[in-house]
């Protein structure tokens, strides 16, 4: 037996958690069986408040009529006495004290059964209130789940979003551009300290040099020409005077 209940609890576990996650995916089936089950419970309310009313009513109905039978009886004591009919005068008030008995519990009956039947009409009317306050939660509280699960897709979505491939590879190209930078720079550098360099500068230097050294001769060439021309002219002017 106890191994028998254990495994009805443990299946009445696993159901209870199935249903709440089916009820968390689908919050409408949530609040239409709570609205379903509230309203079951109302009508069954109704209905046991509909049965105090009733009896309040036969209630009602039976003091009435016990009130009636009492002002009859006042009436037929009163004869009797009149008439000297004493065993009937006396059967008579015990009847009347019988019947005030009666009325007495029924009217305290009467007091209950108003009071239950107020009772089960403010229940209803606050289960009624409680009804129409889901519905209209259910409208927001569906409205308001279905934001946020769209909320919470969106941002899955962009922080699924990743940027980092396309920095890698443009890492990568600086990367490369700074590489072959560095690689140009050394190569003029290695160029610079190298014997080729060197004889090459060299060799500038000296056509350099040479260039120079012509320029110069050529204006010493000019310089002499210079001075020799005027002494030449001096000459013919004096040969042709003669």
């Amino acid at each position: 037996m106890g191994f028998l209940s254990r495994l009805y609890n443990l299946f009445k576990g696993f159901l209870s958690i199935f249903v709440g996650r089916l009820e968390e995916k689908n919050p409408e089936i949530a609040y239409e069986n709570a609205i379903n089950n509230m309203t079951e419970k109302y009508a069954q309310l109704k209905s046991a408040a509909a049965g105090l009313i009733k009896n309040r009513a036969k209630l009602e109905a039976r003091i009435s009529k016990t009130e009636n039978q009492l002002a009859e009886l006042k009436l037929q004591i009163e004869v009797a006495v009149d008439k000297g009919e004493d065993d009937i005068a006396v059967t008579l008030l015990e009847q009347e004290e019988e019947l005030r008995a009666s009325l007495t519990t029924d009217r305290n009956d009467l007091a209950q059964a108003a009071s239950d039947a107020e009772k089960a009409k403010d229940s209803l009317n606050s289960l009624r209130g409680e009804i129409d306050k889901l519905k209209r939660e259910k409208d927001k509280m569906v409205a308001k789940i279905k934001d946020a699960e769209a909320r919470k897709h969106i941002q899955e979505q962009l922080d699924g979003l990743s940027v980092d491939d396309e920095v890698k590879a443009l890492e990568n190209v600086r990367e490369y551009a700074e590489r072959i930078s560095a690689e140009v720079q050394i190569g003029d550098e290695l160029k610079e300290d190298s014997l080729e360099s060197k004889l090459d500068a060299i060799k500038a230097e000296t056509t350099s040099h040479k260039a120079r050294a012509r320029l110069e001769a050529l204006k010493a060439a000019r310089g002499k020409s210079t001075e020799t021309a005027p002494a030449e002219t001096e000459t013919e002017a004096s040969e042709k005077s003669l």
